[in-house]
């Protein structure tokens, strides 16, 4: 059983979940993650959202260990997606004078989860709509495309504090000993990072409001001085580089292109380089890959050409680097194919679909193996890098 006092009225019911291999079929997860709920116990009773149907029974414990024998009035939900509205039916069955509280894009999707018909339990809110629960005052915000259509956060008004859905969350379970801005980041990136224009515009909401206290539905509540996260959403969902460093992504058959992006690597770090990250495609995490891209202002991609293509790991890497809105990055290539060599055409070709990308030159060619004229050309690339 885990309940945790955020204030002397908003607790933590959540659920951690240590077994689960991957988040969302995708997103290795080493410390678990986190389904967020929490319960406003004041005149009327609310819970903020359930959580995945994996924590059902833990969640339930938590729930009725904070409300002491009390009845919730309401079941707020700001997210329909199944990771924090897996029990929603069952809440509502267990609980038949509760209410749901959701704005109406949620309201018309339910039916496509739940088979029970809510909708005469239903309180439908808009944005600035707002909701008394005694001397606490919830605010609904619409957030659509953070990054679910339907998605809404919660502001209360009185002990200010912003039950923000999946803005702000991050993987790991609660007791994770990490910090919060690497998991906080490759979770942005992965999850919410195409929608960068819909986080601006809540942050912007988010401005006008006095927080104390953050409550995501992944990850731990943030409190002290919110800037820090505040400003890292901001970098985050502008696409704007985080700090100086290269990352080296690399996609090879027979380790000859790892060969030559490693000897890259040796080249930046010799001449200065503040930091060079470096992946391999076909075994280190993508997640992780995309993360880097998006902290560090330069790149370089490293393929060899396989079935006239790309090989599978690099195309796969482009691809979620354009759907992530990957944008304002320099930029370097390394080719290799032993008879014609077509990846460096082909990676330019997905580039020049990514705003604000700068090719930084040369394209380094490699025929089979690194020779004195492809090992010139590294060093000229690595100069270009560096300048």
């Amino acid at each position: 059983m885990k309940t945790i006092n955020v204030t002397d009225t908003v607790q933590y019911i959540g659920v951690d979940d240590k077994t689960i291999d991957l988040f969302e079929s995708q997103y290795v997860v080493p410390n678990g993650v986190s389904y967020n709920s929490y319960v406003i116990l004041d005149e009327k009773t609310a819970v903020m959202d359930s959580v995945d149907a994996r924590g059902t029974k833990e969640w339930f414990a938590n729930l009725e260990h904070a409300l002491d024998g009390r009845t919730p009035d309401y079941l707020v939900v700001n997210h329909l997606e199944p990771d924090h509205a897996g029990n929603i039916q069952r809440f509502m069955e267990k609980y038949p004078k509760a209410q749901l509280v959701t704005n109406q894009r949620a309201l018309s999707m339910l039916p496509q989860f739940f088979s029970m018909d809510m909708s005469g339990r239903s309180v439908v809110v808009k944005e600035g709509d707002e909701l008394s629960l005694g001397s606490h005052l919830l605010t609904f915000v619409m957030a659509p495309m953070v990054h679910w259509p339907e998605v809404m956060v919660t502001y209360e008004k009185t002990e200010k504090v912003l039950f923000s859905a999946d803005a702000f969350g991050k993987f790991g379970a609660l007791d994770a000993d990490e910090a919060w801005t690497c998991e906080a980041r490759r979770y942005f990136i992965n999850i919410v990072g195409k929608y960068g224009a819909q986080v601006q515009a809540l942050l912007k909401k988010a401005k006008e409001l006095d927080i104390r206290f953050i409550c995501p539905l992944h990850g731990p509540v943030l409190s002290g001085d919110l800037s820090v996260y505040l400003e890292k959403y901001d970098i985050w969902s502008s696409y704007r580089p985080e700090d100086e460093g290269i990352v080296i992504a690399c996609a090879s058959v027979h380790g000859n292109t790892k060969a030559a992006a490693k000897e890259l690597a040796a080249i930046l770090e010799e001449k200065g380089a503040k930091k060079v990250s470096f992946f391999d495609l076909a075994r280190d995490d993508m997640a992780e890959a995309l993360e880097d891209a998006f902290r560090y202002d330069k790149m370089v991609l490293a393929s060899t050409t396989y079935d006239a293509g790309l090989f599978p790991g690099m195309e796969s890497f482009l691809a979620r680097l354009k759907s992530k809105n990957y944008q304002k990055r320099t930029v370097g290539l390394i080719e290799n194919g032993s008879w014609a060599p077509m990846a460096g055409k082909l990676m330019k070709d997905c580039l020049s679909q990514m705003k604000e990308i700068t090719l930084a030159e040369p394209v380094v060619t490699i025929k089979s193996t690194l020779n004195a004229q492809s090992r010139e050309q590294l060093e000229q690339l690595a100069d270009a890098l560096l300048n």
